[in-house]
């Protein structure tokens, strides 16, 4: 049966220097001239005085500015409730979990969203789901696609570096799970999207060509998280951007006392899964290498306990997803790699 595609996906991008001094002019361009604004509340004073200053300057009317507090579902809600009626659109900036809350506010008052992210850290600035605290636990909900995506690299290159790193993590795992929906459609007859997929792994490429921690490199992964983002509004599913890495990650966030930031416990699930699969190890190595990545966890070693029982778990943790960990018990194989590969000596505990 053939499948009509419609997406949406962003009309307004802009990812270059000096672009938060610009956000004024870009509402206004849009006919954005009544707005809300949601930020990180622990966000730079600075940075919050420059969006607010340059929405002033163009005469685009703030009906509301409220600072998000954590990524609680309940939080959402009371924002939801909160809003003003006729706002044009909402601006949200910030770190993940504002970008999050207001994605799915914006989603539930039907207004568009302009995302404004000031780290690179994960794809979901641009994505078509939300991850919120509901009932102790991270669960997807449904977000709006942003109607724009503002990135200003040289505020995201000011960030501090671990937030690089885990959107070099988050970035690269869209490698282990292109080759996971590819076994899973001759598995099970999983549908794919051949248009999503090249276009994640295209994105991945790209910036392997030049992952330099600088302007133009802040370029290049802003533009692929973005992309990601895309592939997965394209083909209605998380597919071309969370495999086996992401449900392990997910197992960590559940059984670790202290579980790291979420593009590095992916970025190194991804090396760990593309040596199950046979294929890629070697490139995301090189890219961990050329990078730096390798310095967060032997800063902060992994717990090797931890990391084995997310592996047991991981398969269990979404129904009806197939993936490389469904193939065979890759347990003792994980442990082999972790005890014996001379690139993780030091990195797990």
């Amino acid at each position: 049966m053939l499948r009509n595609t419609s997406i949406f996906i962003p009309t307004l991008v802009r990812i270059k220097p000096g672009a938060l001094d610009r956000l004024g002019v870009y509402a206004r361009r849009n006919h954005f001239l009544k707005v809300i604004v949601c930020h990180s509340q622990e966000l730079d004073a600075a940075l919050v005085e420059r969006v607010r200053s340059s929405l002033h300057a163009e005469g685009i009317e703030v009906l509301l500015s409220t600072g998000i507090l954590s990524s609680d579902f309940e939080h959402a809600q009371e924002i939801f409730l909160s809003l003003p009626a006729h706002a044009d659109a909402m601006i949200a900036f910030g770190g993940g979990k504002a970008l999050d809350v207001a994605k799915y506010v914006a989603f539930l008052s039907r207004i568009p969203f302009i995302s404004v992210p000031t780290a690179l850290s994960n794809d979901g600035f641009c994505s078509p789901q939300s991850s919120l605290d509901y009932e102790h636990k991270k669960k997807s909900f449904p977000a709006a696609m942003p109607y724009g995506v503002v990135i200003d690299t040289e505020v995201c290159l000011k960030a501090p570096k671990i937030l690089w790193w885990s959107g070099i993590g988050d970035l690269v795992s869209k490698i282990t799970a292109v080759c996971d929906w590819k076994l899973a459609f001759k598995k099970n007859g999983t549908q794919i999207d051949d248009f999503s997929a090249l276009l994640s792994d295209a994105t991945v490429f790209q910036f392997m060509a030049r992952p330099e921690h600088d302007l133009d490199g802040i370029r290049l992964l802003g533009t692929a998280l973005m992309l990601n983002g895309i592939a997965m509004e394209m083909c209605g599913s998380s597919r071309p951007a969370s495999g086996s890495e992401h449900l392990v990650s997910h197992a960590l966030d559940r059984i670790s006392a202290t579980p790291q930031m979420h593009g590095i416990q992916v970025g190194m699930a991804t090396y760990l899964v593309s040596q199950l699969q046979g294929k890629g190890a070697d490139r995301i190595a090189q890219l961990f290498d050329d990078t730096g990545f390798w310095d967060v966890p032997r800063a902060t070693p992994f717990n090797q306990n931890d990391w084995v029982e997310a592996f047991r778990m991981a398969p269990g943790i979404k129904k009806d997803f197939y993936t490389i960990l469904d193939e065979r018990d890759c347990v003792p194989e994980i442990i082999r790699i972790i005890e014996t590969d001379p690139r993780l000596a030091g990195l797990f505990i």
